[in-house]
């Protein structure tokens, strides 16, 4: 029963906004126009649960690259009403389209010259009739069972607003590296505004040894500078080779005698390589391809003299997962 119980009301809420996708209009597309037209930000307002749903939809809003918060209409009414000002665009939700704290304010928003979008389930409401524009988010029924509770009325008109924001973000052009502008906390915005850069090794800390070094020398780059490998340069600086632990290692397991040998013999080529500006995410990303912990750090695709070197370490303790 209880199991059956959450089948319905899903199955309710999947056909509320299966409705919602078939009726989306030119409406959609004029309110869409009307907030990318406008010079100023936008105010979502609404009361009870519609108005923790419009905070959503102001935070997503404010996130993708549409400037936005959320008004309440209560407080609207005792001097917030001040935060609105000429040319923003206000939306305004009200499932029943006659919600008395959303209707009061109306005339002022009209007097101070924002655009009003009207968000609701009654298209001949009150609310609905003042808009300039009106998106009808109407459902057959709620999945309470009492029809009282706002439930499928709530999922619809989330999914308006995301609908909203999304299309906006699209219009606006807006990129991963502008999302991560707004989310430089945690790891996504680790993830999206990390360079390699920000992570290297570099200057006296990048190992490096040139061919004819001896591999006792080398040795000692590796142990000192804590990155488990060193690079090999040739006559004039650029990279030819890398010597890492497991080299060391295979060798001693050979018995073969290197100490007195020079790197160039006991080097691998053609190390793995990625740009300075590339992000931290991709380094991660290449290694874990590659089943590599160092990756050396150019300027750009023809130079052939590293600038750094990046340790899967460093991404993992800068939170790059």
């Amino acid at each position: 029963m209880i199991i059956e119980e959450a089948k319905r009301v899903i199955r309710i809420e999947a056909e509320a906004l299966q409705n919602l996708a078939d009726s989306i209009d030119s409406s959609f597309a004029d309110a869409v126009r009307m907030i990318l037209s406008s010079k100023g930000r936008v105010i979502v307002t609404g009361m009870g649960k519609s108005g923790l749903v419009g905070q959503k939809i102001a935070s997503t809003m404010a996130s993708t690259g549409t400037p936005a918060f959320f008004l309440h209409p209560a407080e609207a009414l005792h001097g917030d009403l001040g935060m609105i000002i000429k040319g923003d665009v206000v939306i305004a939700i009200s499932n029943s389209g006659e919600t008395e704290e959303v209707l009061r304010i109306l005339p002022i928003v009209k007097r101070i010259g924002a655009g009003l979008i009207a968000m609701t389930g009654k298209p001949g409401s009150t609310l609905a009739n003042s808009g300039d524009i009106h998106l009808n988010i109407a459902i057959k029924e709620e999945a309470c069972p009492l029809g009282l509770a706002p439930t499928a009325s709530t999922t619809a008109t989330l999914a308006m607003g995301d609908a909203l924001a999304v299309a906006l973000l699209v219009e606006r052009g807006f990129k991963a590296e502008d999302f991560a502008l707004f989310h430089p906390g945690g790891a996504l915005g680790k993830k999206l505004l990390l360079s390699v850069n920000d992570l290297m090794h570099s200057d006296d800390a990048l190992p490096m040894v040139s061919a004819e070094t001896l591999m006792r020398t080398a040795i000692y780059e590796i142990t000192s500078k804590k990155l488990g490998c060193t690079g090999v340069a040739g006559a004039d600086g650029s990279l030819v080779g890398v010597i890492t632990d497991g080299d060391l290692r295979r060798a001693l397991e050979k018995g073969v005698e290197f100490l007195d040998r020079p790197a160039a013999e006991l080097m691998h080529r053609d190390p793995k390589r990625i740009l300075a500006s590339d992000l931290a995410a991709r380094a991660l990303q290449q290694m874990e391809t590659y089943s590599i912990t160092t990756l050396f750090v150019f300027t750009d695709d023809s130079s052939s003299k590293p600038v750094g070197i990046v340790h899967l370490h460093d991404l993992l303790k800068a939170g790059i997962a």
